[in-house]
């Protein structure tokens, strides 16, 4: 301190401190020298402590309120100090405030998994984040252990050290608890009440309490999750039979909807399966045919006129391709066309024997009139009359 320090150590007799931030637990009150008169003024605020320590040891705690500082209300520093000056000169003591109030904004999460062994599951590994508060309810306690003589400790000093133990706690409150692993939701507020208890014992020693611990989330492993995921899907889905036709049916509807290519093909293919085993289903039972999954004690072959087990009637060829064709009109391209595509154009005027026309295999585009295969599309036109008399 300097010299203007020095002179106001000489004036001021009022020791307070109003806190201006959010994180800070003890605060040293600033003197020269270390030196407080006596008949000073002690203000201690709500959710604030003050404790006196005196060539490093602990002198007298003080609580909310006002007080003046002299020998008959500090008996331990009169012991200390009063006998060598007659109970007058001036205290040489440090003033450590200490806020009581609760620090809510302190987070806490596991950097590696749990691993726990569930009844249903077996062995899981389980990841888990949340908050907490703290309180200190022992200042004396908390100088001695943590703080010591620091000018200003702040949560950030010891989160680490609380996220460490509360960590250590977690696991031996999730194996305890007794609560299977898909309804730990449902009991992470009483988990979260047993763990701030234990936790608040285990630093009673420090002086710190945890009078909230909330357990935001408990989650599984991504590959674990995605397995639930499924396991969630068939248990969903039921018969899986029906599921199966379900999809077939929407299949069918998504490719009638997508005309041409891979939809036609597709739509072709579903559309028979989904009919034979419609027909399985409703196909009349012949008498002196076994029924489909009976089996006859005797029965070799069925009766004549019957298929064959295990025969499949041959498929018709496919149908020949037709021709598709492009159409010039009004010096633009139209098409392709099939047969009655082009019989539409003919009706519509756009198609005459003028029109030029050309399809695959083709040299070059010809008048219509030119094309043997499209004669009969402008049947049969007469000659022109002979000249009149």
């Amino acid at each position: 301190m300097g010299l203007i320090d020095k002179i106001k150590g000489e004036f001021i007799d009022i020791i307070e401190w109003t806190d201006d931030s959010r994180d800070t637990i003890v605060w040293r009150f600033p003197r020269h020298d270390n030196e407080i008169k006596m008949n000073a003024k002690l203000t201690v605020r709500e959710s604030q402590a003050a404790v006196f320590v005196n060539e490093g040891q602990i002198a007298d705690a003080f609580p909310p309120g006002m007080y003046t500082l002299q020998t008959q209300n500090m008996p331990i520093l009169s012991t200390l100090k009063g006998w060598k000056y007659g109970f007058s000169s001036p205290f040489k003591a440090e003033v450590y405030f200490v806020n009581t109030r609760q620090f809510t904004d302190l987070k806490w999460g596991t950097q590696n998994p749990v691993i726990l062994r569930d009844p249903e599951f077996g062995m899981v590994r389980l990841r888990a984040f949340g908050a907490f508060a703290i309180r200190v309810i022992d200042p004396p306690a908390l100088l001695r252990e943590l703080a010591g003589t620091d000018p200003q400790f702040r949560t950030e000093e010891v989160g680490e050290y609380l996220r460490q133990i509360i960590v250590g706690r977690l696991g031996t409150a999730l194996a305890t608890s007794g609560v299977p692993m898909l309804d730990l939701a449902t009991q992470q507020g009483n988990i979260g009440d047993r763990l701030a208890q234990a936790l608040s014992q285990e630093l009673a020693p420090v002086g710190i309490a945890i009078p909230k611990f909330v357990i935001e989330n408990i989650s599984l492993p991504p590959e674990v999750e995605a397995a639930l995921d499924k396991r969630t899907q068939m248990g969903i889905v039921g018969d899986l039979n029906q599921y199966t036709q379900f999809q077939a049916a929407n299949a069918i509807q998504d490719a009638a909807n997508n005309p041409g290519g891979a939809g036609e093909g597709l739509g072709v293919g579903l559309g028979m399966a989904l009919g034979q085993r419609v027909g399985q289903q409703f196909q009349p039972q012949q008498p002196g045919y076994p029924q489909q999954g009976y089996q006859q004690p005797g029965y070799a072959t069925p009766p004549q006129g019957y298929p064959q087990p295990g025969h499949q009637q041959p498929a018709p060829p496919p149908l020949p391709p037709q021709i598709q064709w492009y159409v010039g009109a009004n010096g633009q391209q139209a098409g392709p066309f099939d047969d009655n595509g082009l019989r539409q154009q003919v009706a519509a005027g756009v198609l005459t024997p003028q029109s030029l026309v050309w399809h695959q295999g083709m040299a070059q585009w010809t008048p219509a009139a030119q094309v043997p295969e499209l004669g009969p599309l402008f049947g049969a036109t007469p000659p022109p009359l002979p000249p009149q008399a």
